[in-house]
């Protein structure tokens, strides 16, 4: 972990208070400061959805602070869910690692399986604070979280999904060894598909 950010997850702030309102009250004026006019999804995501999603239990946010000014840098959020592999994508030895957390289906010659899923990632772009963290940190810091979570519980695939750019896919793929396995239509946004990756840890 970089010794110059701290993560905090929504349910560490939210507990640090005896009245959780309170605290809600004090994320959301925080989630004021975040902007990141390169994906408004992602940026609607933290103010409107986080919170809930979180005392749901669907999904967890960590947020990101610079230690010396706790300037919120970025945020990502973590989930649990279900995913098929086809077992053509990938080599032998894969296989025999994604073997032992999933089940096979002969027929269809796929793997199923729960993995950790990066269901948001952003960097806040207010007064140029997205300058003091990279995005490889951002993800590298989601990544250390689903690491000490699978040394409690298991696991070892983290997948995620990412529109098809080839800037994004560049920095996937190229910088940080994602792999891709599926693509995934939009329900929402017609015409939309989301190129699902992964990597074993």
């Amino acid at each position: 972990m970089n010794h110059d950010i701290t993560v905090i997850s929504i349910h560490e702030y939210l507990s640090a208070y005896e009245n959780q309102e309170l605290g809600e009250k004090e994320l959301k004026e925080l989630f004021t400061e975040f902007f990141c006019s390169k994906n408004k999804d992602v940026e609607q995501f933290l103010k409107e959805q986080s919170i809930e999603f979180t005392k749901k239990n669907q999904s967890v946010t960590y947020l990101l602070f610079a230690k010396r000014t706790w300037s919120l840098l970025g945020y990502f959020t973590l989930a649990i869910k279900p995913i098929s592999l086809k077992a053509e994508h990938f080599s032998n030895t894969a296989k025999r690692k994604i073997a032992r957390v999933s089940q096979y289906d002969e027929i269809n010659k796929t793997y199923t399986l729960s993995a950790y899923l990066i269901a948001q990632l952003g960097k806040n772009f207010a007064n140029s604070v997205n300058e003091k963290i990279s995005g490889t940190q951002l993800l590298q810091s989601a990544i250390e979280i689903i690491e000490e979570i699978q040394k409690m519980v298991g696991g070892m695939v983290v997948f995620l999904e990412t529109e098809n750019s080839e800037q994004l896919l560049d920095f996937y793929e190229k910088k940080n060894q994602f792999k891709r396995f599926d693509v995934r239509e939009s329900s929402i946004k017609k015409d939309l598909n989301y190129i699902q990756l992964l990597k074993i840890l």
